[in-house]
């Protein structure tokens, strides 16, 4: 039998730079970086950079263990590994990324599931480098200190066009004040190349209890040390949200029976939000996934699912007041009749595909149980013509 033991001392890796030093080397490891505007100024303040790291000092017979790094202590302003880098004067955060293989569909584009993976990841990041994460999934010091973790109340993406495969990307994320307990947290997605913009992205969060499963209030000390990085920048201007209705079973598509899988539990141990807009996609009938795409999606997250949950995926069409090429049609739905009786069922729907309109879904993720069933999220995606801009085909 092989035995090992393995032992970490813990040191500080120092390393000093000078601006020339980055824009010489580290451009080396990003490739390109665009230091403009606020990430001009950030790099200013690039004069020494601390990073906490954990060396091995035993090893599997005799040979040496892999070096492991540990959550930093201390603020970062550039990460060559992540290819990330602190931005708008001091407080944002940018990194750098690829669209690999297992992040797009058949068409060869970035998922809106790969999308919000990337916003969720980049989040992290961005409180990894702040020096504030504890060992929580995106908790800080304070917040583990009173067993509080983030949970998402809402999100909202907007898509004008999805990244291909092998595309690079740039992708911001900053965070500011969202009522007195909660935190807004925007993102915009461009591209490396030519700096359009590809998405943007909010959301907004609160902090539940880990022990007790239940809302609270934001402490003062997390408050404080969150509070020195919101900034008033929104990727998406709204004046009010529009309201969701809640669908009953009496919705047209319905997807019964779905039940979350070991691998469908972040660590905080309930179904990642990426999850559910899966599970909501799987009830758009395949007429409308061949021909649209997903341009917009709003989620409002009621209650967390856990791994006993059996959940039910009801859709509804919007089939009033659908837009065409930006312009409500109030014709629409006269076209899409017969002898004064709307087309039911897919005859509608194809018939409002030949139109070239945009389609509008509610949705709506609740968990079953024998007497009642419980809401889970709510949604409501906006669909747009599919347009091929893939450089290849195959």
């Amino acid at each position: 039998m092989t035995t090992f033991s393995l032992s970490y001392v813990s040191c500080f890796k120092t390393t000093s730079f000078s601006r020339s030093d980055i824009n010489h080397d580290f451009l080396r490891i990003f490739g390109r970086f665009r230091f403009t505007g606020a990430s001009a100024a950030a790099t200013t303040k690039i004069d020494r950079i601390t990073t906490m790291v954990v060396a091995s000092v035993a090893g599997v017979n005799g040979k040496a263990m892999a070096e492991r790094t540990i959550i930093p202590t201390q603020k970062q302003f550039v990460d060559p590994f992540r290819q990330g880098l602190i931005i708008l004067d001091g407080v944002g955060y940018q990194q750098t990324v690829v669209v690999r293989s297992y992040e797009v569909g058949t068409d060869k584009t970035a998922t809106p599931q790969s999308i919000l993976n990337l916003l969720q990841e980049t989040a992290l990041n961005h409180v990894w480098m702040s020096g504030l994460l504890g060992d929580g999934f995106g908790a800080t010091h304070g917040m583990m200190k009173n067993d509080l973790i983030w949970v998402v109340s809402r999100m909202q993406l907007q898509v004008d066009q999805y990244p291909i495969w092998g595309e690079i990307l740039e992708i911001d994320t900053w965070v500011g004040a969202s009522g007195k307990n909660g935190m807004r947290r925007d993102w915009e997605i461009r591209s490396h190349a030519t700096g359009i913009v590809f998405a943007r992205a909010t959301s907004t969060w609160v902090m539940m209890n880990q022990k007790t499963r239940r809302l609270s209030k934001m402490p003062d000390e997390v408050r404080a040390e969150i509070s020195p990085w919101f900034i008033q920048k929104q990727a998406i201007k709204e004046d009010c949200h529009e309201k969701i209705e809640k669908l009953d079973n009496n919705a047209r598509y319905v997807n019964s029976g779905l039940q979350p899988k070991r691998s469908d539990l972040d660590m905080n141990k309930h179904v990642n939000n990426v999850k559910y807009l899966g599970w909501m996609l799987e009830a758009i009938p395949d007429e409308c996934l061949e021909s649209y795409q997903l341009s917009d999606i709003t989620l409002e997250y009621r209650r967390e699912c856990g791994s006993s949950d059996v959940v039910q995926s009801l859709c509804e069409p919007e089939e009033i007041g659908m837009i065409k090429d930006g312009v409500q049609d109030t014709n629409l739905m006269d076209r899409c009749s017969i002898g004064g009786g709307i087309i039911q069922g897919n005859g509608l729907l194809n018939c409002l595909l030949n139109e070239g309109s945009t389609i509008r879904y509610t949705h709506l993720l609740q968990a079953k149980e024998e007497s009642k069933c419980q809401e889970i999220v709510r949604g409501k995606t906006i669909w747009k013509k599919r347009i091929n801009l893939l450089p290849f085909s195959g």
